[in-house]
C-alpha cells in the first residue's frame, strides 16, 4: 500500500521547509552504512536518512517496532543526534548505542514525542547507534528525513589543527625522512610524517605541539603513530605555549592509531614524549586536534562516497580491429625497463593489440633489446604495460577486469592501481599502491590482493592469496577480478564472490596510515622474470599471452 501521493508531495516540502539546525561540522553519520528493520519500497532505504539531503528520507513498513541502526565506523563518543521526522514519526522511541551491533545501552528515551525537527543532547559512546520506535503515532510506518549523530556538543566538534604552525624538540631532514618537519603532523595527510632528529640523537623526552591560533576547548586528540611511537606521554594544553596543564597522561602506550577523548582548554596543544619505544625517536603521521574555538582552517572537502546503484562512468571493451593498438584517448604505453628485478623491456604498444574477438592481448616474446637496467644493458624479452595516467583518475568505487591469465614459470601479470600523484613526483609508496590482480605463472591456481603504503609495502604489503573453487585453474578461461572501494575500506571479489576485505579503521589501529582516499590510475602489464616470480626456463611458453576482455569503472 502506498500513502496518497498529496500527503508525499506535503511531506517533501515539510522535509526541505524544516531541516536540521546547521552544525559546526558534518555528523558523524554522515555517508556511513545504515540498517533498518524494514522498507516501505525501494526509494526509501535507511541510506536516504544518513545522506545529508533533507529530500530524501527512509521509511519503514507500517508495523510496531521499526528501528534504525549508523554504523560510525569506529567508537565515538556521542553527545546529540538530531532526528527530522517525516510526518509519520514516532510517538514512543528509543536511542541507543551499541560497540558491537548486539548489545544495546540506551542513552535517551520517551512516550511523548511530537515529531518534527529534535535535537536530543546525550551522554554515550559507541560505534553503533539506533533509533528504536517502539510505537508509531500514524497509521503508516515510521519516517526520517534526517538522522544524525555529533559528537562535541549541539554546536559541533571541529578539526582545529589542520594547516596550523608547529614547533617541535628537533625535526629529521635526511635519505630516511626528508622534510620530516612538524606541520606534516599537522597536514591531513596520511602519507607526510614528523619525526625527531637522528642526527642530534634520538633522546628523551621529545616533543611536538601545535597553535591553534586562539582558546579553544579541547575535546579529543588523533595520533597516528610511525613504528618509532612513544611508550609513555602526555597531552598538554597551554594558553601561552610556555606553561604547560596536562589533559591525558599513559605509560602503556602501544601505537598505531589512538583516539583520546580529552577536556581541555588552550591555545596551544603538545604531545610530550617521555620513553620511546624503541631505539629510534619520535614519529608521527597525523597529530588531529578537535573540539570548539580556536581559529580553525577548514579542510578540504573529503571525497563523496559512490551511492548504489553504481553507474558505469568508464570502460574500455576492447572490440577494435585486429592488430589495433589501445585508445590512445584511454590508454598510454609505459615503457622502459621494469622494476623488481623484471627481465622485460616494455615496448611502445609494440606488444599490446586487440585480437579482432573482443579481447586486448598483452604479449610477452623472447626476443632481445636494449634495456639499461637489464643485465648487460640489453634485454632477453618484451612485454607491455599500460596505463590511464594521464586520461583518467579516479576516487572510489568499483573498478573491474574480465582477464585469462597465461601459465609459464617467470610470468607475471597483473591490474592494479596507482595514486596519481605519482605522477607529480610523489614516490612510491607514499602514493599508494592497490594491486587487484596477480597471479604467477608458476602457480596459477592463486591469485593475491594487496595494498602497499609506508607503513606496509613489499612483502609486508597487506592482501590474501585466494583460489577457485575445486582448485581450478585461472589459466583455463577468464575471471572477473574486482575491487570496490570506498572511505571505510576495499573490497575485492572475483567473479562476484568476496575473497578478501580491508576495513581502514581496522588498518589505522593495527598496521600504519591509510593512503588511499584520493585519485587513482589503473594499470594492465604482463611481466617477465622478478624477484616473486623468479626467471622463465626452457618450459616457458613464448610468445605468452594475457587477454583482457574488458575493464570497468563504476561510480
Amino acid at each position: 500500500m502506498r500513502r496518497p501521493l498529496i500527503l508525499l508531495l506535503l511531506a517533501l516540502v515539510a522535509g526541505l521547509l524544516s531541516a536540521p539546525p546547521a552544525h559546526a561540522a558534518p555528523p558523524l553519520s554522515q555517508g556511513k552504512p545504515a540498517t533498518a528493520s524494514s522498507v516501505e519500497a525501494a526509494p526509501f532505504g535507511p541510506a536516504n536518512a544518513v545522506d545529508g539531503d533533507p529530500g530524501t528520507r527512509w521509511s519503514s513498513a507500517f508495523s510496531d517496532p521499526q528501528w534504525l541502526t549508523v554504523d560510525l565506523g569506529a567508537t565515538a563518543s556521542i553527545t546529540s543526534v538530531v532526528l527530522n521526522w517525516e510526518t509519520a514519526y514516532a510517538s514512543a522511541f528509543r536511542l541507543q548505542t551499541s560497540p558491537d551491533n548486539s548489545t544495546w545501552t540506551t542513552i535517551h528515551t520517551t512516550t511523548s514525542s511530537t515529531g518534527g525537527v529534535q535535537t536530543i543532547n546525550v551522554t554515550g559512546s559507541g560505534r553503533y547507534v539506533r533509533l528504536y520506535a517502539d510505537t508509531r503515532a500514524t497509521a503508516w510506518g515510521v519516517s526520517l528525513w534526517e538522522f544524525q549523530v555529533h559528537a562535541g556538543g549541539t554546536s559541533g566538534e571541529q578539526l582545529l589543527s589542520y594547516g596550523k604552525p608547529g614547533t617541535a624538540s628537533s625535526s629529521q631532514h635526511d635519505g630516511n625522512c626528508w622534510e620530516c618537519t612538524p606541520a606534516r603532523a599537522f597536514d591531513l595527510d596520511p602519507a607526510s610524517r614528523w619525526a625527531t632528529s637522528s642526527t642530534s640523537g634520538w633522546v628523551d623526552p621529545g616533543w611536538i605541539a601545535v597553535d591553534l591560533g586562539a582558546t579553544a576547548q579541547i575535546t579529543k586528540v588523533v595520533l597516528q603513530w610511525d613504528p618509532a611511537y612513544a611508550r609513555s606521554y602526555q597531552i598538554q594544553v597551554s594558553l601561552n605555549g610556555t606553561d604547560w596543564t596536562p589533559i591525558y597522561s599513559t605509560t602503556t602506550s602501544t601505537g598505531f592509531k589512538q583516539v583520546l577523548n580529552v577536556t581541555g582548554t588552550g591555545r596551544h596543544v603538545r604531545m610530550y614524549g617521555t620513553q620511546r619505544s624503541s631505539a629510534y625517536g619520535y614519529s608521527l603521521w597525523e597529530f588531529q586536534v578537535y573540539g570548539t574555538g580556536g581559529a580553525p582552517t577548514a579542510p578540504p572537502p573529503s571525497p563523496p562516497d559512490p551511492r548504489n546503484p553504481m553507474q558505469l562512468v568508464w570502460s574500455d571493451e576492447f572490440n577494435g580491429a585486429a592488430g589495433t593498438t589501445p585508445d590512445p584517448a584511454k590508454w598510454r604505453a609505459d615503457p622502459g625497463t621494469g622494476p623488481n628485478n623484471e627481465l622485460e623491456y616494455y615496448t611502445d604498444h609494440r606488444n599490446a593489440a586487440m585480437n579482432g574477438s573482443g579481447q586486448l592481448v598483452l604479449e610477452a616474446r623472447r626476443e632481445t633489446t636494449p634495456g639499461s637496467s637489464c643485465p648487460g644493458g640489453t634485454c632477453q624479452y618484451t612485454s607491455a604495460r599500460m596505463n590511464t595516467g594521464t586520461k583518467f583518475h579516479f576516487t572510489y568505487g568499483r573498478v573491474e577486469a574480465r582477464v585469462k591469465v597465461p601459465k609459464g614459470n617467470g610470468l607475471w601479470p597483473a591490474f592494479w592501481m596507482m595514486g596519481a600523484d605519482f605522477l607529480t613526483g610523489r614516490p612510491w609508496p607514499y602514493n599508494g599502491e592497490i594491486d587487484i590482480l596477480e597471479v604467477l605463472g608458476k602457480d596459477t591456481k592463486t591469485s593475491y590482493s594487496t595494498v602497499h603504503a609506508p607503513a606496509y609495502n613489499g612483502g609486508g604489503g597487506i592482501g590474501a592469496p585466494y583460489t577457485l573453487p575445486g582448485g581450478a585453474d585461472f589459466a583455463d578461461d577468464f575471471h572477473v577480478w574486482a575491487a570496490t572501494w570506498d572511505s571505510k575500506g576495499i573490497t575485492y571479489t572475483l567473479d562476484g564472490r568476496t575473497v578478501f576485505t580491508l576495513d581502514k579503521a581496522q588498518v589505522e589501529a593495527t598496521r600504519g596510515p591509510w593512503v588511499f582516499d584520493h585519485p587513482f590510475y589503473i594499470i594492465l602489464n604482463l611481466a617477465v622474470g622478478g624477484d616473486w616470480p623468479g626467471p622463465p626456463d626452457a618450459s616457458t611458453p613464448f610468445p605468452a599471452r594475457m587477454l583482457v576482455d574488458y575493464v570497468r569503472v563504476y561510480q
